[in-house]
């Protein structure tokens, strides 16, 4: 289970998304994340996912596949529902 945030510095919205995530993080600390810059060398991972838009959220299982897109913000009890719901936790 993994959890990849593609975003920016810049992106004001990608600020607001930050902090739900901290908190998101500390509730499932089982499940890695891994933020994405879009203006960094790892940005190929954003168009490997066809990331037009920021913030997006992908959701993958065990073993790399996407489950789900999330795109835009989202509030912690928004992101903390559909991780249980994805992962059946």
């Amino acid at each position: 289970m993994k959890i990849l945030k593609i975003g920016a510095v810049w992106c004001v919205n990608c600020i607001v998304m930050r902090s739900v995530w901290e908190e998101v993080e500390r509730e499932f600390p089982q499940i890695e994340t891994e933020f994405i810059d879009i203006d960094d060398e790892t940005s190929e991972l954003a168009r490997k996912y066809d990331v037009k838009d920021i913030p997006v959220t992908i959701f993958l299982d065990a073993a790399g596949e996407e489950k789900e897109v999330l795109k835009g913000t989202r509030n912690k009890e928004e992101m903390v529902k559909k991780i249980k719901e994805i992962f059946n936790i």
